[in-house]
């Protein structure tokens, strides 16, 4: 596998998507258009590549790439757009933390966390798409690491790593009334324990945090 990343979006179809969250009891449903999806969380190679840095705690260039904050992903979105000839899905502002999504550009983003999960679940309906021990690392198997990306089987729709390995930022605030800027995070990591590596877990991070457990993959907008 190269830097590229054009060969490895997967199509992913159209749906309907039932989020929960455990903390509120709340639930919501949402539409969702189609949409491309990376294969991969974004790897050590390619990261490294569009912005001359690797951070994070593995040499290896097929690790995915971690210690990346929310801004780093979004930032990164914004290069590889301009790198391929799209249009960068986000706006910074000159000053503050705000930061606006364009839903007409053609270029690299993160998922929304409906996106995230309809995604993940493949139209399979239980907390996994597969044996834990067949598709993710976690802590039960990891030995405690974080490994290459695709080692493990791919979902039905041909995602690898969807559960395990790394957390994926996702553009969705979490809970603003209580949590202010904190994001969104999905899928479970090398550390975390079973319960943790499920397709409606949820969990949340400061924008700005770098975590040795947190990386992210890319998405686009598919354009009529």
């Amino acid at each position: 596998m190269d830097t590229g990343v054009g060969s490895e979006m997967i199509a992913v179809p159209p749906g309907q998507v039932m989020l929960s969250d455990r903390r509120t009891e709340r639930s919501w449903s949402l539409e969702l258009a189609p949409y491309r999806l990376a294969a991969f969380q974004v790897t050590q190679a390619l990261y490294a590549h569009i912005t001359g840095k690797r951070p994070g705690t593995s040499p290896e260039d097929q690790s995915p790439v971690e210690g990346v904050s929310w801004w780093d992903a979004v930032r990164f979105c914004n290069a590889l757009s301009r790198r391929d000839g799209f249009t960068p899905a986000y706006r910074f502002p000159a000053e503050g933390e705000g930061i606006a999504w364009d839903p007409s550009a053609d270029g690299y983003r993160l998922p929304t966390e409906a996106e995230w999960e309809h995604a993940c679940r493949a139209g399979t309906t239980g907390p996994r798409y597969g044996p834990l021990d067949e598709v993710a690392w976690y802590r039960g198997n990891s030995q405690e690491r974080v490994h290459d990306v695709g080692g493990k089987r791919p979902n039905p729709w041909g995602l690898y790593d969807m559960l395990g390995n790394v957390w994926e930022w996702c553009w969705d605030v979490y809970d603003a009334e209580v949590y202010g800027t904190y994001r969104v995070l999905r899928g479970g990591g090398w550390f975390d324990e079973h319960w943790s590596c499920r397709a409606s877990v949820r969990r949340r991070s400061h924008p700005t945090f770098q975590v040795d457990d947190v990386g992210f993959r890319i998405a686009r907008s598919v354009r009529g």
